[in-house]
């Protein structure tokens, strides 16, 4: 089962990271995503197999952002490609069968390609980018409905990318299945239970209108 809100870990230090992952289970998140970049894999291994015990005893999904042979060896839940340069399907081989692999699509035709490649599930983004530094352009609402609808998938999509609370009622109107949230957790913990009820609101209201 796909959590409907992932939480993507952010920090100054992989120290941090743990601290966020401590953080993020303590407040309810059911999935967790760690993302340690420039490290060595050594360094990930140490990393990720402290972030797998804390995430166990709280029974939160463990995904590492791109360390697929580490994410294999550490038993995580999975594994998320989002700046590897493996194929997914490459990266298949090296999991186990009950491992997630997701990825990240920046435009249509990056996803209609991904969709092809044994994927669990597909984070669509960035919905907003205020980074003056990055060349990827906001899908925005727009983005989203015209992806979706070229699409027409059953693969969960997710939407990613300066997400507030504010925004997320309008993004599930597009079709989208969960969120990917990082900035506005990391500030406030405290909204994982904010964003668990509105995804909760949105999958009732599905069911509700289902025939």
């Amino acid at each position: 089962m796909i959590a409907k809100l992932h939480y993507l870990t952010q920090g100054n230090s992989p120290q941090e990271h743990l601290d966020h992952v401590q953080k993020a289970c303590t407040s309810g998140a059911e999935w967790v995503q760690l993302r340690l970049n420039g490290l060595s894999d050594k360094k990930v291994l140490k990393y990720a197999e402290e972030a797998r015990e804390m995430t166990a005893h709280f029974q939160t999904r463990l995904v590492l952002q791109d360390h697929y042979k580490i994410a294999q060896q550490i038993k995580a839940d999975g594994v998320h490609l989002a700046h590897s340069i493996a194929s997914p399907s490459s990266v298949r081989k090296h999991l186990y069968s009950w491992q997630f692999m997701g990825a990240t699509a920046h435009h249509l035709a990056e996803a209609e390609k991904l969709l092809t490649k044994e994927l669990d599930y597909l984070y669509l983004g960035p919905f907003k980018n205020t980074n003056p530094d990055s060349l990827l352009k906001p899908l925005a609402l727009e983005g989203y409905t015209l992806i979706l609808e070229a699409l027409s998938t059953a693969t969960p999509l997710f939407a990613m990318g300066e997400i507030q609370l504010e925004d997320v009622k309008a993004i599930l109107a597009t079709g989208i299945s969960g969120l990917a949230i990082d900035e506005a957790i990391t500030k406030d913990f405290n909204s994982i239970k904010a964003f668990h009820e509105l995804l909760q609101a949105s999958s009732t209201q599905e069911q509700r209108h289902s025939f």
